[in-house]
């Protein structure tokens, strides 16, 4: 794990290329092709570090998808 924080506001699933704001002002963007719809409001997230991959995984969506650090 690289560290835990909450998303920014409303949390619509994953989708390639949309962009995760968190309370702690980083920007994450998917960056694998991966559909899935689950509406969350403030979702708790856990960003993780496999290697030279970032995976992200949200509260309540039992999956977790690749991401990259924008901001």
């Amino acid at each position: 794990m690289l560290f835990r924080s909450r998303m920014e506001d409303v949390f619509e699933g994953f989708e390639i290329r949309k962009i995760f704001s968190l309370e702690n002002g980083e920007k994450w963007q998917q960056i694998k092709d991966k559909y899935k719809y689950v509406y969350s409001y403030r979702p708790k997230v856990t960003v993780w570090q496999e290697g030279d991959k970032f995976l992200i995984e949200v509260e309540g969506v039992g999956d977790m998808v690749e991401v990259k650090r924008i901001y």
